[in-house]
């Protein structure tokens, strides 16, 4: 027998698990001993059990130093102000300590918006959303992305749900004013991500908006690679004490180690050739082109992917709908190779994995947009290059990024690998219109790009070449830019208004200065200067010597004789020329909008659209539909100063004005009456005129009419008036040749009412009428006609 050996399970006692009140107050007590120096894994951050769960699966396992730097004092709930450089992690910088805050608070589903982060670019907002999803899977809120492009409705119902919202600021003002669902009066963080970005002048309205609607008690987190150091931007988001923490400031340089910079000088109509000879000798790497508008973004994508380069092309700009920008951002990041035209909204906290190259073909609108645009490649300790293509009136940039201690060297174009593409260009653009009229969308939009940029000591719109920029597009006739046009017409126009003035004043001065020498300087001695004069009474005033000693000294050193004067300045002219330049800016200043004309008329109480009638006396005729008649109902409309409705005033002033009235709308009956009484007598007088002129018609003289009998040929009395009528048609159409007189556009008296008339009247005639027949004749017409 043998026997198998039993295995004894030993029950270890579970351990207890400790409450989440408890593991909480360990966390918090631990945030006041975290030490930076000694960190160097995530897990040595007294983090929560979800937290580092999700890092660890995400594989985030070192902290870079600007997290290793902000999260404690993050932890510990005070305000931040953090910089560093691109790409070195300053999304997790914020997001750890947003989940910390609400686990440590035991924040539910139910108790609604507790973090509110905001970026300026939806691309951003969706990168931070995914970012929150991956590391935050075990935590149990609820995030929400809001931005524009999505639907409102759908967002609408489900915003009181979310604990978490990433937003851009545009569509938050929305819900904040649009949606009741929306309230923030119990939330604890507020983070702005690209926050020097977010609080410029582009969103500095929606801004201010949004910061009066938050609460005033919260923590606030700021994160950019170029910080804000603005006292008024600090104010407005009411920062207490906020920890700044700029982990790059005292390095070498302000972009990343691992890229190499490099600009290069390009005439304006070299341009596209210069970008399609780069795509054709990079086609294996993965490229981000910058631009400077929209339209720009869009003809350059379209005309390329016509002459197809070798290499995927994709396109990014604002205009462009959601559902796509989404995709295109997508497509970029998972190509190993690929060539994006882009503008500054894919420059700020993107992240594209592998980016080989950034051209920036357009020059950047300052020192701080060229390093977000570079910041795009050599990211995480990675390498990278970024080229930066100037215009020779463009140099002056180049300061700006030697004073933000950016290292960039300049580099030539090889001529032999430059290819010219304005042949193509043209004979594409000749057949299709649509890509033509692209073109001189981008034509347009460049200069306006260039015109509407704040630093004229780089951008120079004068010194734009834009014939042969027009011509390198494909364009053979330049588009009309007309905002350009007006603007040179103005600017001629204010140096005439300044010289017209400046020779004005000058004419005055001379013409006082010659009445002044005129009345004071005597007949025999005309040429005496002005100078002269007026050291000599000083010296005559201040003499202590003899006078005959300062006569001859006089003569001998100040008498000069000359007719040509030189005009001195004095106080007199300087005001003259302060006039003339407060009378310029009084011109220069005018109303920008309706409503600040619409103040200021209000300010000066003067009443637009009104129109008044005077009389030959010169008083004005009151108009009473449109204007109040009483006394008291003048008082009433000019008493402004009032607040509210006096009620017995307003009923007393309107029984006063239902008079009047009344007495207007007897006028008005009157009027209609008179009216319809005078269209009656005129339509009498008509009718009286037509009868006249109808018996006029009846007594016409006959006598002119021919023979009839001559004309048609003898008929019997049997025939009918209707054949009489046929037959003298038929006949006066075969005998044309028949030479007839007949008064024009008159017709025979055949109806039988016409010739019962016609029987009336020569009865009531007391002369026989001639009618030129013998008297045989007569008697047989006559018998005829009484036989009918």
């Amino acid at each position: 027998m043998v026997y198998k050996k039993r295995k004894i399970k030993v029950f270890k006692p579970k351990k207890k698990k400790e409450s989440i009140d408890v593991v909480i107050g360990k966390l918090k007590e631990s945030y006041e001993q975290i030490d930076p120096n000694t960190i160097e894994k995530f897990e040595d951050f007294p983090l929560s059990a979800p937290t580092l769960k999700g890092l660890k699966e995400n594989k985030y396992f070192v902290p870079t130093e600007i997290q290793r730097e902000s999260i404690g004092y993050s932890l510990r709930g005070e305000d931040i102000l953090g910089a560093a450089k691109t790409g070195s992690g300053k999304t997790l910088a914020f997001l750890i300590p947003v989940l910390e805050i609400l686990y440590c608070n035991k924040w539910n589903r139910t108790e609604g918006l507790a973090a509110l982060i905001i970026t300026p670019t939806r691309e951003l907002a969706y990168q931070i959303f995914e970012t929150l999803r991956k590391i935050g899977i075990h935590h149990d809120f609820s995030a929400g992305l809001i931005i524009g492009g999505k639907d409102l409705k759908f967002e609408r119902k489900r915003l009181d749900q979310c604990n978490i919202m990433i937003c851009t600021p545009g569509r938050l003002l929305q819900h904040m004013d649009e949606n009741p669902l929306f309230d923030c009066s119990n939330m604890l963080v507020l983070v702005l991500d690209e926050a020097d970005r977010c609080l410029d002048m582009g969103f500095q309205q929606t801004m201010n908006s949004i910061i009066e609607n938050l609460p005033p008690e919260r923590q606030t987190l700021l994160f950019s690679a170029t910080q804000t150091k603005s006292v008024k931007d600090l104010i407005r988001l009411s920062l207490s004490n906020p920890h700044s923490i700029s982990v790059h400031e005292e390095s070498e340089h302000s972009t990343p180690s691992g890229l190499v910079q490099s600009y290069m000088v390009c005439e304006l109509h070299d341009k596209m050739s210069l970008l399609w000879s780069f795509i054709k000798n990079h086609l294996h790497h993965k490229v981000l082109v910058f631009m400077s508008s929209c339209k720009q973004v869009k003809y350059f994508y379209e005309i390329l992917c016509k002459l197809r380069p070798g290499t995927s092309l994709l396109a990014l700009y604002g205009t462009m709908h959601q559902t796509k920008r989404m995709a295109v951002y997508e497509s970029f990041s998972r190509k190993q190779r690929s060539v994006l035209f882009a503008t500054d909204i894919a420059a700020r906290g993107l992240d594209f994995p592998a980016v080989n190259w950034v051209v920036q073909l357009d020059c950047p609108e300052n020192a701080n947009e060229y390093i977000h645009r570079a910041g795009r490649t050599a990211r995480f300790q990675k390498s990278g290059e970024s080229l930066l293509v100037l215009l020779p009136s463009e140099l002056a940039i180049l300061e700006q990024l030697k004073n933000k201690k950016i290292p960039i060297s300049e580099i030539k174009v090889n001529p032999n690998k430059l290819t010219s593409i304005q042949r193509t260009l043209e004979a594409t653009l000749a057949k299709d219109h649509i890509l033509k009229e692209s073109a001189q969308r981008a034509f347009v939009s460049y200069i306006k790009s260039v015109f509407l940029m704040k630093d004229k000591s780089v951008f120079d719109v004068s010194a734009l070449d834009t014939d042969s920029f027009a011509s390198s597009l494909g364009l053979a006739i330049p588009p009309r830019v007309r905002f350009l046009q007006k603007w040179k017409k103005a600017k001629e126009a204010k140096k005439k208004e300044k010289d017209t003035i400046a020779q004005t004043v000058v004419e005055n001065l001379n013409e006082k200065l010659n009445k002044s020498s005129d009345s004071e300087i005597s007949d025999d001695e005309p040429d005496i200067n002005l100078n002269h004069q007026y050291k000599s009474s000083v010296k005559d005033s201040y003499n202590f010597h003899n006078d005959e000693n300062s006569e001859d000294e006089n003569d001998d050193l100040f008498t000069v004789k000359r007719k040509d004067h030189t005009i001195p300045e004095t106080e007199d002219f300087e005001d003259e020329v302060e006039l003339s330049t407060d009378i310029l800016n009084k011109k220069k200043k005018k109303p920008l909008t309706k409503a600040a004309v619409a103040k200021k008329m209000i300010k000066k109480q003067i009443k637009p659209n009104q129109k008044t009638v005077f009389d030959e006396t010169g008083e004005a005729v009151l108009d009473k539909a449109k204007t109040k008649v009483s006394q008291m109902a003048r008082e009433y409309e000019n008493s402004s100063d009032k607040g509210g409705i006096d009620i017995e005033q307003a009923k007393q002033m309107l029984r006063e004005e239902d008079v009047y009235d009344k007495q207007l709308f007897r006028e008005k009956v009157k009027a209609k009456h008179r009216e319809e009484k005078r269209k009656a007598k005129e339509e009498a007088k008509r009718a009286e005129m037509e009868d006249a002129s109808s018996s006029d018609e009846a007594s016409v003289d006959l006598s002119w009419l021919p023979d009839p009998d001559k004309v048609y040929g003898k008929q019997e009395s049997g025939d009918s008036e209707d054949n009489f009528d046929s037959n003298s048609a038929s006949e006066s159409e075969v005998d044309d040749s028949s030479n007839i007189h007949r008064p024009p556009k008159r017709k025979l008296l055949t109806n039988k009412s016409n010739s019962k008339k016609r029987m009336k009247i020569d009865e009531d005639l007391d002369e026989p009428i001639d009618t030129g027949l013998s008297l045989m004749e007569d008697e047989e017409l006559v018998l005829k006609m009484l036989d009918k």
